[in-house]
């Protein structure tokens, strides 16, 4: 199931630009808030608790007032001290929200109650008029009842509302907030019933304490700010907010347009122009992401390799071709003049020599150019630590016999990350070479720097023509093509030591030829 899911995606996903995607991402990142906000209701329930702690703050106002007016109230004067008291001051937070505070039934009509307290008559008729005022600007409906639950100030004066569940906890001495339906409300707009909180009331109960004792609550209600009429109160900073917001999206478009996408496309067709065979690789942009330049920076070292691998591969190909031409050309006539013409049995066989040699030669060259391929596809060996000495022994004891090799190397001479076996082909072939050129002695020493440790080849022979010093490591490069040498052996120990890390160069030299090996220490 999910295999074919996968596969239908696939197939019908379109073929989107980087700066779309991007550009998609960041819009959907912008409006993310204004959706929370409408969708979630996150402004809306800010609303409502707003509107909480505007009651809150009405009916702690209207019981102070009403605990130090109260007949026979003992008010303890305030030290001035205790306002340096860090619990002094004590918010009271909103305790409703509209996604987990149930909503109880419409306030019901006030019951039959017993005669108010007198006490709380005498408080209402002084309060009266601070409670008018209020109501008159907070649009809050603000009720005073007594000890018993009874309405001594405001709508249903007389009648009882001590069942009510906030009424009951503000008698018991605790502050309640409760949300109820507001059965006297009707939709004013098409799109309100998306609101929640357009049909309810809040209801706020607060005791008035007397000498600690509760003797009066005060009940204010109000309906809080309808979610839209609120949105079209503050759309100045909304429209603020989004055009903000707007800005702020188009000037990341631009900037990841000019930093990302537009350097890609640079890219892509510099790409096509290389793989083609020709085009330049445009600088980095200055306001390209500093990814992006380290990716211009590496494919211009990649177009440069490629660039040098095909010059290597076209002279690579043509050296080939026309160092089997000779041997094949020498081959196919020597068997033409075998099949046309009559020769004696010595004649014959000085043909058959020639083509015997031109074989062993074709194979020698294919042995080489394996040799060949395989060093330029080596790969260095991690973790290597080899000491320099018995390789260079071994190479050199091949060849005491023939050359008088002298050899200074230290016993505290550091070691290298180099495998013991090319350390030992390289001097072998430089060994040889020496011997080939007609050297008869060859001194080695080896000299060791702060990470790198040169081992350097000396020989007593005729050296190396200045004109052939700059060509002694191409591929099929020799002076003694006509005693059979292929032209390989530099090239092949040139790149086993480049796969390590070490270099292999001809010094120049008045006497003789010195060759120099570098390679680098051990870790």
């Amino acid at each position: 199931m999910i295999g074919r899911l996968r596969a239908f995606v696939r197939r019908h996903w379109p073929a989107l630009r980087l700066r779309t995607i991007l550009l998609s991402v960041l819009i959907f990142a912008g409006i993310l808030p204004g959706l929370s906000a409408i969708f979630l209701r996150v402004y809306e329930n800010t609303l409502v608790r707003q509107t909480e702690a505007e009651l809150v703050a009405q009916a702690v106002v209207l019981s102070a007032i009403a605990a130090s007016d109260w007949p026979g109230a003992v008010v303890v004067p305030l030290d001035p001290a205790r306002r340096d008291d860090p619990g002094y001051y004590r918010p009271e937070p909103a305790t409703i929200d509209l996604g987990s505070t149930p909503v109880l039934p419409a306030r019901p009509s006030s019951r039959a109650a017993a005669a108010p307290d007198a006490d709380a008559v005498e408080v209402a008729a002084r309060l009266g008029p601070v409670i008018e005022r209020t109501s008159r600007t907070t649009l809050a409906s603000i009720l005073l009842l007594d000890r018993n639950g009874t309405i001594v100030l405001g709508y249903g004066r007389g009648g009882g509302l001590a069942d009510l569940t906030e009424v009951r906890s503000a008698l018991a001495g605790e502050p309640r907030t409760v949300l109820r339906r507001n059965d006297a409300y009707h939709p004013r707009y098409s799109m309100e019933w998306l609101s929640r909180a357009a049909g309810v009331r809040i209801h706020h109960a607060r005791p008035v304490l007397i000498n600690g004792q509760v003797e009066a609550v005060v009940v204010a209600s109000r309906s809080p700010r309808a979610l839209f009429k609120g949105l079209y109160q503050d759309r100045i900073k909304i429209g603020l907010g989004v055009v903000g917001t707007l800005g702020v999206i188009a000037l990341l478009a631009v900037l990841v347009s000019r930093g990302i996408a537009r350097p890609i496309e640079a890219l892509s067709r510099a790409t096509r122009d290389v793989a083609n065979g020709g085009g330049v690789l445009p600088p980095a942009p200055a306001t390209a992401a500093v990814e992006i330049q380290t990716l211009y920076e590496d494919f211009g070292r990649m177009a440069q390799a490629v660039d040098r691998r095909s010059r290597y591969l076209r002279d690579f190909a043509a050296a080939v071709s026309h160092e089997f031409k000779t041997p094949l050309s020498g081959i196919q006539g020597a068997v033409e003049l075998l099949q046309d013409h009559e020769m004696d049995p010595a004649q014959r066989r000085r043909f058959l020599d020639n083509i015997a040699a031109d074989a062993r030669r074709l194979s020698a060259l294919v042995t080489r150019l394996l040799d060949l391929a395989r060093a330029d596809m080596a790969r260095p060996q991690a973790g290597l630590s080899v000491d320099v000495r018995p390789p260079i022994a071994k190479a050199v004891d091949a060849r005491s016999s023939r050359l008088a090799i002298s050899t200074t190397i230290e016993d505290e001479t550091p070691r290298v990350a180099v495998p013991a076996s090319t350390i030992e082909m390289v001097v072998s072939t430089l060994l040889e070479n020496s011997r080939q050129a007609g050297a008869t002695a060859v001194n080695i020493c080896a000299a060791a720097l702060p990470d790198r440790l040169v081992v350097t080849l000396a020989d007593n022979g005729p050296g190396v023509a200045p004109a052939d010093a700059g060509r002694v490591f191409e591929p099929f490069f020799t002076t003694r093509r006509g005693e059979g040498g292929a032209g390989l052996g530099l090239s092949i120990a040139r790149a086993l030591l480049a796969a390590n890390d070490a270099t292999l160069d001809l010094l120049p030299t008045t006497e003789g030829a010195v060759f120099e090996l570098v390679m680098p220490l051990a870790e």
